[in-house]
């Protein structure tokens, strides 16, 4: 599996941290950036690691920021992208099983590296599952269709 990375300044440390405990799990990981704590603009890297995965570049997308917010708001400009902003595992766990999720956002200021770790994990460990939810996910692409041409 290769997973697109990506942060802000904000975000920097708590990337760091994901990209070592992915890449400990055997996963590739393309760090799309930023590469310190000096202020940058999210929407850069928002951007970068969304068309990554929308032009199947990576499989999966990890953005981190401040509050995961403004990351999932970029990300989910993209065609093709379901960014999904979570704070607690659960809602990554459906973000993916029912949702399709493609990149998830995490708040580095929101959730301490403990959280994190296990958000990501139930991300990247769970599979779309299909069936009655696959109808929902084609109605958003349909809306997506009818407004991003």
């Amino acid at each position: 599996m290769k997973i697109a990375i990506g942060c802000d300044h904000g975000g920097y440390e708590l990337k760091e941290a994901m990209k070592a405990y992915i890449e400990g799990k055997g996963a590739e990981v393309v760090d799309m950036g930023t590469y310190s704590t000096d202020s940058v603009d999210y929407p850069v890297y928002g951007r970068a690691v969304a068309e990554a995965v929308a032009g199947d570049q990576a499989d999966l997308g990890i953005l981190i920021c401040g509050t995961g917010l403004g990351m999932s708001y970029v990300a989910n400009k993209v065609k093709g992208i379901r960014c999904a902003c979570v704070s607690d595992v659960f809602s990554a766990e459906m973000s993916r099983l029912h949702n399709n999720a493609n990149v998830l956002a995490i708040g580095a200021r929101v959730v301490g590296l403990g959280l994190a770790t296990q958000i990501v994990e139930a991300f990247l460990g769970t599979e779309f599952e299909g069936g009655r939810h696959n109808k929902r996910v084609d109605m958003i692409t349909a809306v997506e269709e009818e407004y991003f041409k």
